[in-house]
C-alpha cells in the first residue's frame, strides 16, 4: 500500500477525476464544477505526457507541469497531481482514497478499465459519470 501523499489529512468527502486537461476550456470547467458538487475536495489526476502519447498516439500540446499549474490556478479543485507512468496502475487512488471517482461522459474506456480493477481497493468508492457540456463545441479533440 502506498503512503498517503497528503501532508495533512483532508476532512470531508474527496472526489477524484482523471484527465489530460490540455488547455482548460469550458467543458473542463463544467466537468470540474460537477465533480466539486459531489464532495468537499476535488483531486485532479493529470495524465503524464508519455501516457497521453501511448493512449492517444500524440503528445499533449502543453507539458505536464503547465497543465497541472493551470488546474491549480483555476480555483475549482483542491489539488492537482501527476498520474502514473503506466496506464492502469491507479496509485493515486490508493494514495488519496477518494469516496467518489467521477468520469467524464467521454471516458468510457478509462472507466471500464478502472471498473475492472475496482476490487483491488480495500475501501468503498462510488463511481459516477458526469454530464457533457456542449461536447460538439468544447471537446478537447475538436479544439486542437
Amino acid at each position: 500500500m502506498l503512503p498517503d501523499t497528503i501532508a495533512e489529512p483532508i476532512k470531508g468527502k474527496k472526489v477524484m477525476v482523471f484527465g489530460v486537461f490540455d488547455g482548460l476550456h469550458e467543458g473542463h470547467r463544467s466537468f470540474l464544477s460537477q465533480a466539486r458538487g459531489l464532495g468537499d475536495y476535488v483531486i485532479a489526476v493529470v495524465a503524464r505526457d508519455e501516457v497521453v502519447e501511448k493512449l492517444k498516439g500524440r503528445s499533449p500540446l502543453r507539458p505536464l507541469e503547465s497543465r497541472i499549474e493551470e488546474l491549480r490556478k483555476s480555483g475549482v479543485i483542491g489539488e492537482a497531481v501527476a498520474g502514473d507512468t503506466e496506464p492502469g496502475r491507479y496509485s493515486m487512488v490508493e494514495a488519496h482514497r477518494p469516496a467518489v471517482i467521477a468520469f467524464g461522459y467521454d471516458q468510457d474506456a478509462l472507466r471500464a478499465d478502472f471498473m475492472s480493477r475496482l476490487d483491488r481497493f480495500d475501501f468503498q468508492i462510488d463511481v459516477l459519470v458526469l454530464k457533457s457540456f456542449e461536447p460538439e463545441k468544447y471537446h478537447s479533440s475538436r479544439m486542437r
